[in-house]
């Protein structure tokens, strides 16, 4: 019998359309109580068109790169404290 788990990911926009930045706070709760969080931005070039999505997908994509490192540590740590061996995970 297999069990099927599921996170959450939630992802939030701040948007400064007059400095043509956009901001993103990802967070997961993780089935241990856990909360990571991370931040990402994006910041437009003053010769590029405005493109609300875009800016929203690089800033979204830095911040749920910052969690996944974030989650990484959170694993090599635990296995570090069940083996007492230094873990070295690669991304």
């Amino acid at each position: 019998m297999k069990t099927i788990v599921g996170w959450h990911v939630n992802v939030e926009f701040t948007e400064d359309e007059a400095a043509g930045r956009t901001r993103a706070a990802c967070m997961v709760r993780l089935p241990d109580g856990t909360e990571l969080r991370a931040h990402g931005h994006a910041k437009r070039h003053p010769d590029d068109m405005e493109q609300q999505r875009v800016g929203e997908e690089i800033a979204a994509a830095r911040c749920l790169n910052e969690l996944s490192r974030r989650l990484m540590k959170k694993a090599g740590g635990e296995i570090e404290e069940a083996t007492h061996i230094p873990a070295h995970l690669a991304m």
